[in-house]
């Protein structure tokens, strides 16, 4: 798998360290993989998964001067920093300050923008399928959104001021509309013992759209090295996985609790147009679960240097 010569911001978040182990497996060593380089905010301890990556040790809201060079020449960034709820950020932002991805986003397009690349550096966003909200059917790329908590309406917000200012700049963006990725999910990502799980008058669990960890790392791969993407792009395998059919195929004993009526049965994103660039099978959760099993062992967050 050949790369071109891209930025990652976000490097240790949880999609960072499966994409380093996965590109790492297909491109051993430096190879193909030499010009990637790999952002973070503190240097990390000797660690196995890191040596032998390009590391670019900065901070993206404080330090704009680092980020602009490190862009330099680069073909694409990939900005996967931003803040989940509960878990902050790890790119200087405290706590849950939602309006921080807007922020991260706009570092990244900023510096595609300066970044002095022939053709243009292109920024790939990853926002959150949240943005749709509760809504009925499959949901494509054009459907209204109507996110349905804060973490939606941050995403929502990132998108949309995002593409404005990529429009005024002349920098080529995709939002990257990610479902549930097993193992970093509410389900196989939250099970603890004694685990409860919402179930519908139907006796069905949530059902969402998922992605595997592998297939994930292939798709951005694959989506790095496309000469045109949308400007929006939902990320999922076709279909969808309840929620409890996952833990069960991972031997994960759950309770069922009746749902609230404010819990979403259902979101299904339409990822024709995905399959039309990165094909995918059908969503299976053996073959999730499966992944997931893979990826666990290598991809813990590494210990910073003291």
């Amino acid at each position: 798998m050949n790369f071109p010569s891209v930025l990652v911001l976000g490097a240790t978040g949880r999609i960072g360290r499966i994409l380093r182990h996965c590109w790492q497996q297909v491109s051993p060593g430096q190879g193909s993989l030499g010009d990637i380089l790999w952002q973070r905010r503190a240097r990390v301890a000797n660690h196995p998964v890191t040596a032998a990556l390009n590391w670019a040790v900065f901070d993206p809201l404080t330090d704009p001067l680092a980020l602009t060079q490190a862009a330099q020449g680069r073909a694409a960034i990939l900005c996967l920093a931003g803040v989940i709820p509960g878990r902050g950020s790890g790119q200087g932002a405290g706590g849950d300050d939602l309006e921080a991805n807007w922020h991260l986003a706009e570092a990244a397009i900023r510096a595609a923008a300066t970044a002095g690349t022939p053709g243009g550096t292109r920024v790939l966003l990853a926002s959150s399928a949240a943005v749709y909200g509760n809504q009925p059917g499959r949901l494509a790329e054009t459907t209204p959104l109507r996110p349905a908590n804060d973490y939606g309406v941050a995403k929502a917000e990132m998108e949309q001021r995002s593409a404005a200012l990529a429009a005024r700049l002349g920098v080529p963006l995709c939002a990257l509309r990610i479902g549930n990725i097993a193992g970093i999910d509410a389900a196989l990502g939250g099970w603890r013992p004694g685990f409860q799980l919402d179930q519908f008058a139907d006796g069905s669990t949530p059902q969402r759209s998922y992605i595997g960890g592998l297939d994930l790392a292939r798709v951005l791969g694959d989506l790095l090295r496309h000469p045109g993407l949308p400007e929006v792009l939902n990320i999922a395998a076709p279909g969808l996985v309840q929620m409890g059919a996952l833990l069960t195929a991972a031997g994960l004993d759950w309770v069922a609790r009746p749902a609230p009526q404010t819990a979403i049965a259902q979101v299904e994103l339409d990822c024709e147009l995905l399959q039309g660039l990165s094909p995918l099978a059908p969503a299976d959760a053996v073959q999730m679960v499966t992944q997931w099993r893979i990826l666990e062992p290598h991809t813990a967050r590494e210990p910073e240097a003291k």
